[in-house]
């Protein structure tokens, strides 16, 4: 891949060839995780992907130019690796993009206590630990954090009470990095994505479109029906904003939370019902 030059100038120092910034983004392999890896390297940025699957971080850096290290970012180890491989590597950190996440459904009632632990860790007790490890360079880069929450972190979502709670207390973590660290110079903010096409939404497309009797792109059609886009975003779209708020461009955006939904988190339940395109029987809407 040919290098780019980079063309952001900071309070700090000038980012050229030989000064580069630089990113570790989490889930680095696959879906939002690859597309802000993608997005970042367009923009001049040296960036480590990280996740447990080599093959899927060999594929993203094969076509982004990005260092793949295998290492589970949820774990104290694995943060730690990852942390002084890229300092090791290019000696500064200048932004982490936390995206690793995982779901289990389950109704609260239903929620295998174990699966409630794995989405705790995966997707908020890791971006703690990286965020931690990662600090003293942020601070010395006047760096900055994105944390990849959800729109299930705004809105609830039936039946994933755990994903719920820890996409929201990510976004609560990156205030809180804001507000202890802004001051030094690290800014942090969350984004939350609505449907966006990646491998895990295109499993989740293919399970309930099976419930229905649909084929995965009527699935995807019928889940954005109401979001004022009609559609849902494609990875790459989540990547640039996330690129962006990395960037100097960004530099008052701190604690943000910021939806990347096609407007989806907006629109008000109470008036679907009025839709023209809905039909319900009130007798069944009571029974649900």
């Amino acid at each position: 891949m040919a290098e780019t030059t980079h063309r952001y100038r900071t309070d700090r120092h000038t980012v050229n060839d030989l000064s580069r910034p630089v990113a570790i983004v989490t889930g680095g392999g696959t879906g939002i995780g690859a597309a802000a890896a993608a997005a970042l390297r367009s923009d001049g940025w040296d960036v480590v992907i990280c996740g447990r699957r080599l093959a899927n971080l060999e594929d993203t850096a094969s076509q982004t130019g990005a260092i793949p290290v295998v290492a589970d970012a949820s774990t104290e180890e694995g943060a730690q690796k990852v942390v002084e491989e890229t300092v090791t590597r290019f000696g500064s950190i200048n932004g982490l993009v936390l995206n690793a996440g995982i779901v289990r459904p389950g109704k609260v009632g239903e929620l295998d206590g174990r699966d409630w632990d794995a989405m705790i860790q995966t997707n908020l007790t890791g971006p703690f630990l990286l965020t931690k490890a990662a600090m003293p360079y942020l601070m010395e880069t006047s760096g900055s954090v994105v944390g990849v929450a959800s729109a299930a972190a705004l809105r609830a979502t039936g039946g994933i009470p755990g994903y719920n709670a820890s996409k929201a207390g990510l976004t609560m973590l990156m205030q809180s990095v804001a507000i202890d660290y802004g001051h030094l110079g690290v800014r942090a903010n969350a984004i939350c994505p609505g449907w966006t096409r990646t491998e895990m939404a295109d499993m989740e497309m293919e399970e309930y479109g099976a419930e229905l009797g649909l084929e995965r792109e009527n699935a995807y059609s019928t889940a954005t029906a109401f979001i004022p886009n009609r559609r849902p975003a494609e990875a790459k779209e989540v990547g640039n904003v996330v690129a962006w708020l990395l960037s100097p461009y960004a530099s008052y955006i701190n604690a943000a939370v910021i939806p990347v939904d096609g407007g989806m988190v907006a629109v008000d339940p109470g008036s679907l019902s009025l839709d023209p395109r809905v039909r319900i029987d009130i007798r069944d809407a009571r029974s649900l």
